[in-house]
């Protein structure tokens, strides 16, 4: 299994209007000390999960997930040659002879805490579903999130996977700020779209409907997410309590990215797109670890437009405790901005 983390540096330009943050030394060292040990850690888990065929029970789902949209939607699998030899940083290159077996057993993106950067627009307190779309229009993408406790290398069940990212032209729901589309239109307070919490089932497991995100000054394609452990459903279909063993983002294949970007309505976005390689928290993410922070994924059918099926294993630190920066909250008449939460490292 290869290993990806999220480290601990905070982005220095997230999003327009957005304060730099800071780590002390502390952070550093944690951040430091995690990297030396972190494949250390996985390795065990590697042979174990093999035992258990993690692996294999992992292929036979996202293959029937993907079967089910393909016939559902009466699309027909794109050649498999579209997808060989893509810049994704896993450096799976697949070809033409890969069976789809092969495909969906792969593991190879695997995600550590501890704690990276929430940004300035974590809305706390989304609503629990798992078809965030709504009206926005872009290109589908089915996300199917495994988690794996780092210690036990058991699937983590019960856990709540709480997601977000802007929309196809760079803009995020629940919030009115300079830089996020409109700062005049008050309405997007309301708004709740692309974002969603879901709990893990018996196998550790996460499905979300999304669309894949756009993009805004200064940053690459990313989507953000919390993990909850512990947490109490309400009767209003949100969370209270519990605790927050991880915060990070995860990324596409440049390729990918550049490919969706060149469709409308992406294309009608004329802030100038910032790459993995030049963005700050991709590059925090990955340099000098074997971090791969990068979504797996297929083509459904012939054309982007029939949509991605993409997945990702996280591996987590059931342990590790985080109280996470945010800037609203989600009441019963929408956003409210209220900054709580701060960094910790334990």
């Amino acid at each position: 299994m290869k290993v990806a983390l999220l480290g601990l540096l905070n982005l220095a330009f997230a999003h327009p209007g957005e304060e730099e943050h800071h780590h002390d030394r502390a952070v550093d060292l944690s951040v430091r000390e995690f990297k030396a040990t972190a494949k250390r850690g996985l390795s065990a888990c590697s042979e174990k999960l093999q035992r258990r065929d993690f692996h294999t029970r992992a292929a036979e789902r996202r293959a029937a997930k993907v079967d089910a949209y393909r016939r559902h939607n009466g699309l027909v699998a794109r050649d498999t040659n579209a997808t060989a030899d893509t810049s994704h940083l896993s450096s799976t290159n697949y070809t033409s002879a890969t069976p789809e077996s092969t495909i969906f057993a792969s593991n190879g993106t695997c995600i550590l805490n501890p704690e990276g950067e929430t940004g300035p627009y974590w809305v706390k307190g989304e609503l629990i579903r798992s078809d965030v779309r709504e009206d926005q229009s872009g290109v589908p993408i089915t996300i199917e999130g495994q988690f794996v406790d780092v210690e036990t290398c058991e699937p983590i069940v019960g856990l709540y996977w709480d997601i977000w990212n802007c929309n196809s032209t760079g803009v995020y729901s629940g919030l009115v700020a300079t830089g996020n589309g409109d700062s005049d239109d008050e309405s997007n307070m309301n708004a709740t779209f692309l974002r969603g919490i879901q709990q893990t089932d018996d196998e550790g497991v996460v499905t979300f409907d999304t669309i894949f995100p756009g993009h805004y000054s200064g940053r690459t394609t990313h989507i953000h997410m919390v993990a909850h452990l512990n947490a109490t459903l309400l009767s209003n279909n949100t969370l209270s309590g519990g605790t927050v063993p991880h915060v990070g983002q995860v990324f596409w294949d440049q390729d990918l990215i550049n490919d969706v970007e060149a469709t409308y309505p992406y294309n009608t976005n004329t802030i100038n797109i910032t790459e993995n390689v030049d963005d700050r928290v991709f590059t925090a993410e990955t340099e000098d670890t074997t971090s791969d922070p990068v979504l797996e994924y297929i083509y459904l059918g012939s054309n982007l437009s029939d949509g991605l099926f993409a997945w990702i294993t996280i591996a987590v630190n059931t342990s590790a405790t985080y109280d996470p920066n945010y800037s609203y909250v989600w009441t019963a008449n929408g956003s409210v901005a209220e900054s709580g939460g701060e960094v910790t490292v334990d």
